[in-house]
C-alpha cells in the first residue's frame, strides 16, 4: 500500500473502516474484513492499527483536535451572546466539513460500543467542555442545559432532519438557528 495512493494509507484505512462500522456496526466488524475490503492483508493493517479500537481512537482524536482549538480560542474571547454564536458555528463548520457527516453517523449508530472505549469517554469530555465554554459567564443549570442542548441541535441535525432533498447548507442553518435560540437565553437571567 502506497503512501502516495487515496491520501495515504492512514486515511484509507480509516475511510473503510467507517464504511464497514457504519454499515455493520462496530462490534460485527471485524479486522478481517477492513483488510479484505481494502485489498491487503491483515499483516499490513496491523501495521497501522492494532485494533479496531485504534482506529477508532483516531476518528475521535481528530475531533478532540479540533474541539481543543476551539475550546482554547474561546477562553480568549468575552463571554458574550457573540462569542457564543461564533463558537457555534465554528464547531458546526467542523460538523460539516469532510468525512464529519459519516464519523457522526457512527458515533450515532454505535454509541454502547463508543461507551465503553476510552476514546468515547473523553469525547464526552470534550462535550461538557465546549458546553462549558459555550455558556461561560453564567454557571445556572439553565444555561449549562442550554448550551449543551445547542451542541446537539448540530449534532442531530445529521439523522434527526429527516426532510427529503435538504441540502448540508440548509440542514446546518437550521441547526444554527435551533441552537441560538438556545444560546440567546445564556446569560439572561438574574443573577447570571
Amino acid at each position: 500500500m502506497s503512501e502516495s495512493t487515496g491520501g495515504g494509507t492512514r486515511e484509507r484505512i480509516k475511510a473503510v473502516a467507517l464504511e464497514l462500522f457504519t454499515e455493520q456496526g462496530y462490534e460485527k466488524t471485524s479486522l478481517r474484513e477492513i483488510a479484505e475490503r481494502l485489498n491487503v492483508t491483515k499483516a499490513a493493517l496491523y501495521y497501522h492499527f492494532k485494533s479496531k479500537d485504534d482506529i477508532v481512537a483516531s476518528f475521535v482524536e481528530d475531533r478532540l483536535e479540533g474541539m481543543d482549538a476551539l475550546i482554547a480560542w474561546a477562553a480568549t474571547q468575552p463571554a458574550t451572546l457573540d462569542t457564543r454564536r461564533e463558537l457555534i458555528s465554528r464547531y458546526a463548520d467542523t460538523m460539516f466539513d469532510g468525512t464529519q457527516p459519516s464519523v457522526m453517523r457512527f458515533f450515532e449508530q454505535n454509541q454502547t460500543a463508543l461507551k465503553s472505549l476510552s476514546s468515547g469517554q473523553k469525547m464526552r469530555g470534550r462535550m461538557l467542555e465546549l458546553a462549558d465554554a459555550l455558556c461561560r459567564g453564567d454557571d445556572s443549570p439553565a444555561a449549562q442545559l442550554r448550551a449543551a442542548l445547542s451542541i446537539f441541535a448540530v449534532h442531530t441535525s445529521w439523522f434527526a432532519v429527516r426532510a427529503p432533498h435538504i441540502s448540508d447548507d440548509e440542514r446546518r442553518k437550521l441547526a444554527l438557528e435551533v441552537a441560538d435560540e438556545l444560546l440567546a437565553a445564556i446569560g439572561t437571567q438574574p443573577g447570571a
